[in-house]
This record gives structure tokens, sequence and C-alpha cells, in this order.
């Protein structure tokens, strides 16, 4: 039962946060945000939507940052917001409360719960986690020809202004957290919001996935920067990308193929880069040939990179990728096929190792569609 406009904090509050570096003037903690709420029009489909305002909302406060999505957010308040007087996560809780309320009348009554209490979010986690599989589940259930509107999100365009994500039944926003049933419900809920509906329009090119009403959204949501996307491909007119996507598609020259790489991956990848180096290249909201900002969902797309080759133009992954996607990648015969930083921690030893398994791109046994 909500009791509306409540704030509770699990945890220590911001001045009680431990260990505090002297030397930096903070430090890194766990958190997790819960929002609860009802309202006579309130379905399950406006869930993902809620949640993903949270980013918006966050990114709102002065002093305050927040980027990425589900278990892997990433939320700052600088030293001179503190200084100025915000020293409780109660405040940031009513803020939210003001912020959904007035944006989002469907929304009747509303809590909110902020933890900070690192055990207590291990206990929740897995729940969480089990929600995210079943909304990517039923994502798959459609693809791209069974409908005639797709979705565009702007919620990023405060870092990346050229941006727009489009969202179809094959491709999941960027950020992961938006499915074609987020953004249905989202452009229901709030139809003057961030999330709006794309007219699929005329198909242009099926293996590159051209679509006239995504060009059209494109030109105007880019500022005329770009005037055409494919959804199906890391070439010519790749999707743009924000800065809060969960893995970067790479092209490596040397074996004519691709890496991938996700967020929660530290270490170098294949081509010497680590995720945030090539995060800083990749995000903005530019086109930038052979690389893509993407939701790890798409790896299980029959639309990834089609144009391309699809997975079977992937040749490196993080081994914690590789397990986390070895049911697809068996399915295809893919997973002994690719290396990760246990097999090749450079080019030379990737090539070295593709050989050696006989990957099947460099065999020349993948055709590209036509």
């Amino acid at each position: 039962e909500i009791e509306n406009e409540k704030v509770e904090i699990i945890g220590p509050d911001i001045g009680d946060l431990q260990p505090y570096d002297e030397e930096k003037g903070g430090g890194s903690y766990p958190i997790a945000v819960l929002v609860d709420v009802a309202g006579g029009e309130l379905d399950k489909d406006a869930e993902a939507i809620i949640e993903r305002r949270i980013h918006m909302f966050t990114n709102m406060i002065e002093g305050w940052y927040h980027m990425n999505q589900r278990q892997d957010t990433w939320m700052r308040i600088s030293k001179d917001c503190h200084k100025k007087g915000f020293n409780s996560l109660r405040e940031l809780g009513e803020i939210y409360i003001l912020l959904y309320t007035s944006e989002m009348p469907i929304i009747e009554s509303i809590q909110v719960t902020i933890i900070t209490d690192e055990k207590k979010i291990e206990e929740l986690l897995p729940h969480a986690l089990e929600v995210y599989a079943a909304r990517d589940e039923r994502a798959r259930t459609l693809n791209d020809e069974d409908v005639d509107t797709f979705y565009g999100c702007v919620l990023c365009q405060s870092f990346a202004p050229t941006h727009v994500s489009i969202i179809t039944p094959n491709r999941i926003a960027n950020c992961g957290a938006i499915n074609w049933f987020d953004g249905r419900a989202a452009a229901k809920i709030d139809p003057d919001g961030p999330i709006f509906a794309i007219p699929k329009g005329e198909l242009i090119d099926p293996i590159r996935g051209e679509y006239s009403g995504a060009n059209t959204v494109e030109a105007e949501k880019s500022l005329g920067n770009y005037d055409r996307v494919y959804l199906y491909s890391a070439f010519e007119h790749p999707h743009t990308s924000c800065g809060c996507f969960e893995a970067i598609v790479y092209y490596i020259p040397e074996a004519d193929a691709f890496g991938v790489v996700h967020r929660e991956y530290k270490g170098e990848t294949v081509v010497g880069e680590t995720f945030s180096h090539m995060a800083g290249e990749t995000s903005g909201g530019k086109q930038i040939e052979g690389r893509l900002g993407t939701g790890l969902e798409q790896l299980r797309s029959p639309k990834f990179i089609q144009a391309d080759g699809g997975l079977a133009r992937i040749v490196w992954i993080p081994k914690e990728l590789k397990e986390r996607f070895k049911d697809v990648l068996e399915a295809k015969g893919l997973y002994d096929k690719i290396a990760s930083e246990e097999d090749a921690k450079n080019v030379d030893e990737l090539l070295a190792f593709l050989e050696k398994v006989g990957h099947p791109w460099l065999k020349g046994e993948v055709e590209l569609p036509t």
C-alpha cells in the first residue's frame, strides 16, 4: 500500500556515508531508488517508462548527475551542491515526487524509497534482474515487419543534442531500458514527452534497415546534422550514440570484423582501448562508421548488424559477456569461435586464435545479405 508523498531512506544518508575520502572530498557508494506509484489509468506497461524518468529528473537538478540505467546506474552529487545545502537524500526523493506528479498527471499517488544499505540492495537485485529479463523476453515476440509504428526517445539530448534513439520491435533503445512496448506505453501516457511515435513509413532498404519515417525523425531531432539512418548496419549511416549505451560494437580493420565491449568490462579490448575511452569517442550523438553504442539485448535480435553479417561477424567479446549470451552464441555455433580476453589480448593474438578455431567469417563462410 502506498503512503502518498512518503520519502523513506534505508541506510546512511549523504552526511553519514562511509568511507569518506578526505583528499577527494567524497566517495563511491551503492544506491537503489524505488518509486511506487498508483493511478486508475496506470498499467504494467508504464513501469519501464516511470523508471527511466529517474534519469531525466535527476539531471534536472543542479549539481546532480545520472548516467546509465537498470542495475548499472551511476549517480553523482557535486561538492558545491552539497556545500550549498543539499545534504539529504530525502530532498532528492521530494524532488522526484514533485516532478513525477507535475509531468505525469496519470500518477495519483506516489512514494519514493532511496536505499544505500548494501545488504538491502543485494537482496533486491535478483528480483530487479528478473523484471528486466521478463521485459526483454516479451519484446522478442515481435518483429519490425509486424508493426506500422516505431518510437523515438530523446531523453539523452542533454548529453547528446543530435541524438535520437529509434526503438523498434527488433531494436531496443541504446540504454537497454526501453523496448518497443515501453515506447508505446510512454507515447500513450505522455504524448508530448521525450518518447514519441514514429510512423514507420516506406521501407527503403530491408537489408540495412532504412525507413523513410526514421529518416524524417533523424533529420529533425539531429538538428539537420543527419538525414539518413540505417538500423541494421554499422556502416555508412549508422545509428547515433548517446552516452548511456550498455555496450559498444566496434570495427576491427585487421580482421575486417567486429568486437563488442560492455560497460562492466574494465580491461582493455583487443584493440588496446578500454570501454571508457571508446565511449568518449562514440558518444555525443554522432554517426561514426564502424562504431555503434547499443543495448545488450540487441545481441539477441535477428536484425543485429544484419547487413554486415550479424553475430557471425563478431570475433571478440569479454568473457563475462560471452557467458551471459552463451545460449544464443551456441545456437549459432559461435561460442567457441569468438575470442575473449582469455584468448587474445591484441590483434595479432586475435588473428591467430581465429585461424586456429576456424571462425566462419575469416573462412569466408558468411554470406552478406543482398
